[in-house]
């Protein structure tokens, strides 16, 4: 496993060609290589918003791989501390014998698959041997090492495990990880029944559940992995559905068909006559790991630039204003609502819940979130025809102060009575950079017309938001 060495860092690692026709790789710096990204997506990384973009993605990647550069063996060294266990025959307790378990290590990690973070809880439990335990902020800082580096999920619990096995010689470990990772734009636009974002449910996203032991855990004569799962569940935490086997396809992106990829972009996913521009963009996803250290041909790697490409395709720019696509919003024929309260006194609707995906434009890290949406309107409208208008304007490259603006505007050139939009969302920059704020949400609101002068009427939209988180939808 490599527990307590560099594991894949190699900073020496030479040049090489990707293949096919997919061009060489780059010599240059991952900043410039996210400039070549910016410009694939058909942005001017001059322009304001965008000037430090290449630096934040690039540090953004140097710190999430980070644990390429650490070794487990320097940070437990001199942490193992005397600790007396209990006389011979008397119990399990201490140093000798006494079950320790640290839960709720939140903690993030790169997909090695597309590039995407992931977002995991981690639990941790070892049986101290010897009269001696280790400093308990340790088995975090272990399991951060093994986070910080492209990851799947099951390897990264076999290899927090035996790092720590390998190093604090215990009588037995073991690992248990709760894993998100986000889906792709497509499941938000079409999710009929999505609900508020948090961190308790991550909903959209991909979840799964995997453990890895060694030792006295793995003795099928001892109760200590029953007595693991029973500390876990104290905190509500249940493993019942915990895996111990290699997850192959938990990632969304390994669904995509990369069999016409021929060292290009498969033609089929993308626009005839950009694939010149995506496979330049594919060549500078490969020099970024490159530049990670990574080792290219390692298999798991195979399909992650044409992936990440994909993903950051979703978000490419579209030079159409929303009035040129000659949409038009249509009165419904029903009062009925899924996700919505109407007030027809006093012709104030509310739409909610319109689930959305954007990328950041500063860090080009997903932020994902809900829609709600009041109006003065003579009647209720067709809901299909606000989700449009909020897919329009996610799917690109965004701040979300200014999607929250452009959905209002949009409304509004419509519905000129009176518009109010508020934006609720987790940006996953708030996890994966240096500040992990694991949790945390953002709202933001914006009015225009009525809305403007009425604060009753704000007053009732908000609490009709209020009303459909406390009904969970």
């Amino acid at each position: 496993m490599g527990a307590l060495e560099d594991g894949r860092f190699d900073p020496e690692i030479p040049a090489i060609a990707i293949g096919g026709k997919g061009g060489e790789l780059g010599t240059g710096t991952i900043e410039d290589h996210v400039r070549v990204l910016l410009k694939g997506l058909g942005e001017d990384p001059e322009r304001e918003g965008l000037r430090k973009t290449p630096m934040r993605v690039a540090k953004a990647f140097r710190d999430g791989t980070i644990g390429y550069r650490q070794k487990v063996k320097d940070i437990v060294q001199d942490a193992l501390f005397p600790e007396a266990g209990l006389d011979n025959g008397t119990g399990q307790a201490g140093g000798a014998g006494g079950l320790v378990v640290v839960r709720d290590i939140n903690l993030f990690s790169f997909c090695e698959s597309c590039l995407l973070p992931f977002s995991i809880q981690c639990h941790v439990g070892y049986v101290p041997s010897g009269k001696r335990v280790v400093g308990l902020s340790k088995l975090s800082r272990v399991a951060d090492i093994y986070a910080k580096r492209l990851q799947e999920p099951k390897r990264l619990a076999d290899e927090v495990c035996w790092a720590l096995q390998n190093s604090i010689n215990p009588a037995g470990v073991s690992v248990a990880l709760q894993c998100w990772h986000i889906r792709f734009p497509e499941v938000f636009k079409c999710n009929p029944n999505p609900s508020h974002p948090s961190r308790s449910t991550m909903q959209g996203w991909v979840r799964t559940t995997v453990c890895s032991s060694t030792g006295i855990f793995n003795d099928k004569n001892s109760s200590l992995w029953d007595e693991f799962h029973g500390l876990l569940k104290l905190r509500g935490i249940n493993l019942s559905d915990a895996g111990c086997s290699s997850i192959h396809s938990w990632c969304p992106s390994m669904s995509l068909d990369l069999t016409e990829c021929h060292g290009n972009i498969s033609r089929s996913n993308f626009p005839i006559g950009k694939v010149s521009s995506q496979s330049a963009m594919v060549a500078a996803v490969s020099s970024i790991l490159q530049s990670l250290g990574e080792d290219l041909s390692r298999k798991e790697l195979f399909g992650t630039p044409y992936r990440y490409v994909h993903w950051l395709m979703n978000f490419r720019r579209s030079n159409l204003d929303f009035k040129q696509t000659k949409f038009t919003i249509n009165s419904a024929h029903s009062c009925e609502k899924v996700n919505g309260y109407i007030h027809s006194k006093d012709e104030i609707h509310s739409e909610l819940n319109f689930p959305f995906c954007a990328q950041c434009e500063h860090h080009l890290l997903p932020f994902h979130g809900v829609v709600h949406i009041g109006f003065f309107h003579d009647g209720p409208i067709d809901r299909s025809a606000l989700q449009s208008i909020v897919h329009f304007y996610a799917c690109k490259l965004q701040v979300q102060e200014r999607l929250t603006r452009q959905i209002a505007e949009a409304v509004y050139s419509f519905l000129a009575k009176g518009v109010m939009v508020v934006v609720e969302a987790n940006h996953i920059c708030m996890i994966s950079r240096g500040i992990e704020k694991v949790g945390s949400s953002t709202a933001t609101m914006a009015m225009m017309g009525q809305f403007t002068t009425d604060s009753t009427a704000r007053a009732l939209v908000l609490e009709a938001i209020s009303m459909s988180t406390a009904t969970g939808g």
